[in-house]
């Protein structure tokens, strides 16, 4: 008599182990949206490229920006749940998380924009991929991709508080002509 109940527990534990990895493989496993830690990464190679993560606290380029939404629900290589509508975007390098400021050389427009994803991988002189919600921000969704500058910067607390909760930073002032024109000129002469 003393072996049933012995012999019961063992499978009620076993089922609730399996009813947990079960619940891991749905996809609410994600880590919580946060500020900390912050991760460098290693190196890592996709398509024959390797990337080197790197602090780069003077980060401040030029190229193209595409934008990606399909993959709600996904983890981002933070480890978070992928929201599109939020302002987000995927760096090659950059820590994560780390805040950018994003410029669209066409128009002017800046907003922060939350790194907390690695990519873009196609290549084309793309230097960052934003999600639906940061490209519908920026104004450049209709057009797929758009040349801009992208700048690391420092948020407020506040701003970085809406942006983890999936709202977009305060508004910033749109860049002078004289900038813009400079800006162009940089991404002509190559980029950097």
């Amino acid at each position: 008599m003393r072996g049933r109940p012995a012999r019961r527990s063992v499978r009620l534990a076993g089922a609730a182990a399996a009813i947990l990895m079960l619940s891991a493989c749905a996809g609410g496993n994600f880590r919580p949206v946060s500020d900390s830690p912050v991760r460098i990464g290693k190196p890592y190679a996709v398509r024959g490229t390797t990337y080197v993560p790197a602090a780069a606290p003077a980060y401040d380029v030029v190229g193209y920006a595409s934008w990606y939404g399909s993959e709600s629900g996904n983890r981002t290589a933070n480890g978070e749940k992928f929201r599109p509508g939020w302002v987000t975007a995927a760096h090659t390098t950059l820590p994560l998380p780390t805040y950018v400021e994003v410029t669209a050389l066409d128009t002017g427009r800046r907003i922060v924009v939350r790194v907390n994803d690695r990519g873009p991988f196609a290549g084309g002189g793309r230097i960052i991929d934003l999600s639906r919600g940061a490209a519908e921000q920026l104004g450049m969704k209709a057009q797929g991709h758009a040349p801009v500058r992208v700048r690391r910067v420092e948020p407020s607390e506040k701003d970085r508080e809406r942006l983890r909760k999936g709202k977009p930073a305060a508004a910033l002032a749109p860049l002078s002509q004289r900038d813009l024109q400079n800006l162009r000129a940089r991404l002509a002469a190559g980029g950097r």
